[in-house]
């Protein structure tokens, strides 16, 4: 198939290039999306919160009142999680493991189909190369704005240290190499820009 090619001076943008069927025009398959969307943000997610059981309640280990003879119910201690200021029943741990797995080629098929639905939505173009001479600010959202992006997600197939300066204070912009592509940052984006060294390489890994 052929995947629209744009440059940076936004000259010759009716052009194209092709690119692999079997990574750019697979059919929509919402379940599979939904399954690599929530293994990614599982695998990202940390156990950093943390409650206290009975045994950490800092409280009295005697019986409240005696077992028998006040009319009252039952009671062990005050640390009892059926009581006001008592631990948690099941609390959560720092040591809770959130992971999932996915297997390599449903991983590597649900990006084929998030790639070809966003070729389908007109929001994944190429281009040749995107450079930055030196790593300023002003140069980068001066070059975003002459291409008319706002919302947008670059892959390069080498990542360097101008692009990464110079895009890391604009809000709603994020550069990337190919390598650290995630379903997540391409569903996040308004438009994704993807080199065309960067295209043979994500060919090469997910095709």
């Amino acid at each position: 198939m052929e995947l629209r090619l744009i440059s940076e001076s936004n000259e010759g943008n009716g052009s194209s290039i092709s690119v692999s069927d079997s990574l750019f025009n697979r059919d929509y398959n919402e379940a599979l999306v939904h399954q690599v969307i929530t293994t990614y943000l599982s695998n990202a997610r940390k156990a950093n919160s943390a409650q206290k059981g009975r045994s950490d309640i800092a409280k009295s280990n005697h019986k409240p009142w005696r077992q028998k003879g006040t009319g009252r119910a039952r009671a062990g201690r005050a640390s009892s999680p059926i009581w006001r200021g008592g631990g948690k029943t099941f609390p959560n741990t720092t040591e809770e493991n959130y992971t999932k797995k996915l297997n390599k080629k449903m991983y590597r098929a649900g990006m084929s189909v998030i790639l070809s639905q966003l070729v389908r939505d007109d929001r994944l173009v190429a281009i040749n190369e995107f450079q930055i001479d030196t790593p300023r600010t002003k140069e980068m959202s001066s070059k975003l704005t002459g291409m008319d992006l706002k919302d947008v997600l670059i892959v390069t197939h080498d990542l360097n240290d101008n692009l990464y300066l110079s895009s890391r204070n604009i809000p709603f912009v994020s550069i990337i190499d190919v390598k650290n592509v995630d379903p997540v940052s391409l569903l996040r984006f308004e438009k994704t820009i993807v080199t065309t060294e960067g295209i043979k390489k994500l060919e090469g890994l997910l095709a």
